[in-house]
């Protein structure tokens, strides 16, 4: 099938003459000395072999392929059927799948939108629909990423020497999808174009008239009513907004923690693999003491298979070796006895001292202090914004900082935005201050 395929990449079409396939097959079953018999019939040469193949796979029952021919020139020509091509392209991608771009997503998401002329035209299947497919084959390859760190992490659990262990690192950081996440990672894509996608979908859906075209185009290319369509189209924005800003940051998170994971699981195997054949004092005290403190560390469980789930009870004991015994010192014996004048201090000096004392123990930027800050600069507003806060010199920047950290505890909550405020060669995130609703 994929030596037949591979015939058509410089063709116009799934269509070519039979000759030429049957000698490209009797060629490959040739160089390859595939047995002549096939359904227990010998044939006669490679060339009868070749014919038989195709007579199988233009078979009814088959439909791989179809036969067909030309009334000009009586010439018979051969064609790949829809399932041909799907089958072929299968095999394709199990022999040689293809590499994800993760950061190609974002980038051609963002293109999209911004090159309004692509689909001013046709506003939803150019548009909001190509926009919409993007943002789900971004989540899919993120979704298949995750769990390939999962069967990654289930082999090195049963890695028995170093040089597996060794191997399975290596192709580790070797593999293609740790370049692909840095990519997406070190590029911050998402953060770097996620603030004007949001914006170009807002005036998308803002623009009485492009929606209602969105809406009508919807409803004629999926053949709904003019309601229906309606409620797709809203979907598809708030499926595609929620994915890109809020789903995006729990799947990098998952991410994220399951390749601290596996590293850690990689260092906890090394050290059993050191330990376990060493017979000396303590060494195996020491390497159950170091794989239950992982494993309590990672909470992960669902890593280990279940049938190995029950040799990690040893973690609801405690160990004790002799390297963390230490022996009492001798207390050392008084040789003299020393004393010391105690000096009375005058009522000025008393006060000084407590003045001095104050003056130190003085935080600017204390919890209380910060609440009054930010109930100075909210008075009888909701919410505010970062680039409304006095940020004049770098004493405000402190206190803007110093009052963010004690937000929370002062009954305000801060929501962080796309973005930077610049003041004095100083830069600040931007953020919304509000006030919790405290009844």
């Amino acid at each position: 099938m994929l030596v037949i395929y591979e015939q058509f990449e410089r063709e116009i079409s799934y269509r070519m003459d039979r000759k030429q396939i049957r000698d490209v097959l009797a060629s490959y079953l040739y160089d390859r000395q595939v047995s002549l018999v096939m359904e227990d019939e010998k044939q006669n040469s490679y060339l009868e072999l070749a014919n038989a193949v195709i007579r199988k796979m233009t078979a009814r029952h088959v439909g791989w392929l179809e036969e067909e021919t030309d009334d000009a020139t009586l010439e018979k020509a051969i064609y790949m059927t829809e399932h041909g091509v799907a089958l072929a392209e299968f095999l394709l991608s199990v022999q040689r799948p293809e590499k994800e771009e993760y950061a190609a997503y974002i980038i051609q998401i963002y293109n999209t939108l911004m090159n309004h002329d692509l689909w001013t035209e046709h506003p939803y299947i150019n548009g909001l629909k190509s926009v919409a497919s993007l943002a789900r084959s971004l989540s899919k390859s993120l979704k298949k990423l995750s769990t390939y760190i999962r069967k990654i992490i289930e082999r090195m659990i049963t890695e028995e020497t170093f040089e597996s262990l060794t191997e399975n690192l290596i192709g580790y950081f070797d593999g293609s999808f740790v370049k692909e996440y840095a990519r997406l990672t070190k590029q911050q894509n998402v953060y770097r174009y996620r603030g004007v996608i949001r914006t170009e979908l807002e005036k998308m859906k803002d623009d009485g008239a492009l929606l209602e075209g969105i809406i009508l185009e919807c409803a004629e290319e999926e053949s709904l009513s003019r309601e229906r369509a309606e409620d797709a189209v809203y979907d598809t924005f708030a499926a595609t907004k929620r994915f890109l800003f809020d789903d995006y940051e729990k799947i990098m998170k998952d991410i994220k923690h399951k390749i601290n994971i596996y590293l850690q699981v990689g260092i906890g195997r090394a050290r059993f693999l050191r330990n376990r054949d060493v017979d000396e004092k303590n060494h195996v005290e020491k390497t159950i003491m170091l794989i239950a403190q992982e494993y309590r560390e990672l909470s992960n469980r669902d890593v280990i298979p279940p049938g190995l789930q029950a040799l990690f009870a040893f973690d609801r004991n405690e160990y004790i070796d002799l390297a963390s015994v230490r022996y009492p010192g001798k207390d050392r014996a008084i040789l003299s006895v020393t004393e010391q004048e105690i000096e009375e201090l005058s009522p000025e000096m008393l006060e000084a001292a407590k003045r001095q004392q104050e003056k130190e123990a003085f935080n600017p930027y204390s919890r209380e202090r910060m609440k009054e800050f930010f109930d100075l600069c909210l008075k009888d507003k909701k919410e505010l914004n970062a680039e409304q806060l006095p940020i004049r010199r770098k004493e405000d920047l402190m206190a803007t900082l110093s009052a963010v950290a004690y937000a929370n505890e002062n009954g305000f909550s801060i929501e962080a935005e796309d973005g930077y405020v610049e003041t004095d060669r100083m830069l600040l995130r931007r953020f919304v201050l509000r006030r919790e609703d405290l009844s």
